[in-house]
């Protein structure tokens, strides 16, 4: 074999491994760092409104545990997601945690959330409550069990309605972290 194909040979072999190292960080970090999700429908709208994309960070709640006020991405399990998304593709919430376990939840008649007891003192509901669902009667969280809601609260689908419920820890994959997309509203999301 001539240098001058040794020398193409190598250089194919090269830009293979260098490819080949690429794709696997570029897996680790999309499995394990952080994801693009976008949202669809208007439940959080005041903060996130349809068709906005997001980074989600992965990483995080390896170190810790998620925290009062965060917004987290978790998957749907009910029927009638399943029945809605394409094969291979799977269907996931974002809403904002409000109660964390151990806590016992209530929202009254007039819609105001009590956390053992104590009303919450929060400035992300968009409106009162009008459907208060389970949380009509108090809701005490398991261990590793958190209760969502979504900031629109008269248009969510949250911990309110059975279908959902609380949410366990297990299914939180993330934390909404930064608006990538519209450009006009790039930026660290605020959780607290």
């Amino acid at each position: 074999m001539n240098i001058k194909m040794k020398n193409i040979l190598k250089e194919i072999l090269s830009t293979s491994l260098y490819l080949l190292v690429v794709l696997c960080i570029t897996y680790l970090i999309i499995h394990y760092v952080g994801q693009r999700t976008q949202v669809l429908g208007s439940s959080m709208e005041g903060t996130l409104s349809n068709g906005d994309n997001l980074i989600v960070d992965k990483l995080s709640y390896r170190f810790r545990e998620p925290e009062r006020f965060d917004i987290v991405v978790f998957p749907v399990d009910t029927e009638e997601a399943a029945g809605k998304k394409k094969k291979g593709e799977d269907t996931y919430y974002i809403k904002r945690i409000i109660g964390l376990p151990g806590e016992i939840i209530q929202i009254d008649e007039e819609g105001i959330i009590y956390i053992n007891g104590d009303v919450l003192e929060e400035d992300y509901g968009r409106e009162v409550i009008r459907d208060p669902g389970i949380a009509g009667e108090p809701v005490t969280l398991g261990e590793g069990e958190y209760f969502v809601l979504g900031d629109n609260r008269n248009n969510s689908e949250d911990s309110r309605v059975p279908k959902v419920g609380c949410i366990s820890r297990s299914r939180i994959i993330g934390r909404a972290w930064i608006r990538i997309w519209p450009l006009n509203k790039l930026g660290i999301l605020k959780h607290q």
